[in-house]
């Protein structure tokens, strides 16, 4: 388990699943280096779970990323494909 997932799990609830992919997407947008363009500064695990935390507190861990991203999105842009998203299922 890399340092995003296990930040993740002791600082909110949330399944693996879930916190795998916030994981993954919050990899995406650091090797992206679009928050270095945008704020001037390194996506750390710090930096995630700071502004995760500062999400409302009944939302989940992918409501909270989303809930972050998109005020980055609307602040920058370019922050939207980073963001949790469901597919239906397909039969």
């Amino acid at each position: 388990m890399d340092a995003v997932e296990q930040a993740l799990r002791s600082a909110f609830d949330g399944s693996p699943s879930e916190r795998r992919v916030v994981a993954r997407q919050a990899r995406d947008l650091a090797d992206a280096g679009i928050i270095e363009t945008d704020r001037g500064e390194t996506l750390t695990v710090a930096t995630v779970i700071d502004n995760l935390s500062d999400a409302p507190d009944d939302l989940s861990i992918a409501e909270r990323w989303n809930w972050w991203l998109g005020a980055l999105e609307t602040a920058y842009g370019g922050y939207h494909e980073f963001q949790v998203t469901t597919t239906p299922d397909t039969e």
